[in-house]
């Protein structure tokens, strides 16, 4: 089940987010059951978070909240059901660096998705070869979704 709540005063389109979270969790083999909450937040909200839960000053573009700690299945099957956990992204934040990064607003905040969706299932880019990985899982994620929507 995937919940979405948008809380940032942005436009949005919470149903392609809903698809594509759907989407890379198919891809990633996490069990069809297992919960996950994304909640869009304004800029003023997201610098709470930021500084209550990763101790860290200002406003970030997204926050990866995990539950119980799913991986992703396998060819054998899916990942155990549960609470994947939240994914906090903040539009506001993410429009400001989305031509840097060579995309429109929505791509930005689509990439930011997936980008927490990895990590909620254990992935990090703490490393160059965690980074690698993660990166180069999420490029294709997003690559991908983009080749089944049209």
């Amino acid at each position: 089940m995937i919940d979405i709540n948008n809380e940032s005063g942005e436009q949005v389109d919470e149903q392609a987010l809903v698809q594509l979270a759907d989407f890379t969790l198919q891809q990633m083999r996490i069990h069809p059951q297992a919960e996950v909450s994304i909640l869009l937040v304004d800029e003023t909200a997201m610098t709470g978070y930021h500084e209550r839960f990763m101790g860290e000053p200002g406003a970030t573009d997204v926050l990866s909240f995990p539950m119980d700690e799913l991986r992703p299945g396998s060819a054998d099957g899916v990942s155990a059901e549960g609470i994947l956990g939240d994914v906090v992204i903040c539009p506001g934040y993410a429009a400001g660096q989305a031509t840097l990064n060579g995309r429109s607003v929505d791509g930005e905040v689509q990439y930011l998705l997936v980008h927490g969706l990895l990590h909620l299932m254990g992935y990090d880019h703490g490393e160059p070869d965690e980074k690698r990985v993660m990166f180069g899982l999420n490029d294709r994620l997003i690559r991908d979704w983009s080749a089944n929507k049209k």
